[in-house]
């Protein structure tokens, strides 16, 4: 495997603190539930703002509104957030492909570090790609892969579209859920899903070596 650079470390430690984050947000929502609705539910309001935050955190990655999911969980309830979050993460995702595939890399450089984009790109294979989008909408909590998609792959809006909302489904409704349940249980949870994560990265690897191997035999 290759060695730990600083920006895989601040990677890493962005999304334990997300992690961190989200437990901590959880455990504050359940202790003080009452209060919450009572302040914080502006109903339809509320519910729109909560999906132009979700649009935002995509648009301009790598913004996390993960540990804001409890929240929304409390207020509405799991089903509610995961429909929610489901609308707000598919339009971050269509508007930073749009973005991306009509303006290139100059105005997409402004948002994100556009060499991360180039580094990602690496590890897409060459075929299978809508599995492949299903699979890391499933597994992984921030994005980039939208631009990547849109800067460096010919995959149509309507692939893009349907994988983006087919992997985002799971995600979406697993961790609404997941803010409804007790600390040990999203211990637990989170594990797995980090683990999952893991298993992501491990394959997209893989491939990046494979593509590396192909290149070097040509």
């Amino acid at each position: 495997m290759p060695y730990i650079t600083k920006s895989k470390l601040n990677a890493a430690i962005s999304i334990a603190l997300i992690i961190i984050l989200f437990l901590f947000v959880s455990y504050l929502v359940q202790t003080n539930i009452d209060y919450i609705r009572n302040n914080l539910d502006y109903g339809i309001n509320g519910m729109i703002f909560y999906i132009i935050a979700l649009v935002i955190s995509i648009v301009f990655a790598p913004v996390s509104v993960v540990p804001l999911i409890p929240i929304a969980s409390g207020l509405w309830g799991w089903q509610i957030t995961g429909l929610l979050n489901i609308i707000g993460w598919s339009l971050g995702a269509v508007i930073a492909f749009l973005i991306s595939r009509k303006y290139g890399v100059p105005l997409v450089s402004k948002l994100l570090p556009i060499k991360k984009l180039y580094d990602f790109e690496k590890y897409l294979p060459e075929k299978h790609l809508f599995f492949v989008v299903v699979f890391f909408r499933m597994v992984t909590p921030v994005d980039g892969l939208s631009y990547v998609l849109g800067l460096f792959t010919r995959m149509s809006f309507v692939s893009f579209t349907l994988a983006t909302v087919i992997g985002i489904t799971p995600f979406s409704f697993i961790f609404a859920y997941a803010g409804t349940l007790n600390l040990w249980y999203q211990i637990l949870f989170l594990t797995i899903a980090f683990l999952v994560f893991l298993l992501g990265v491990l394959i997209a690897y893989l491939n990046y070596k494979r593509k590396e191997k192909s290149r070097k035999s040509r």
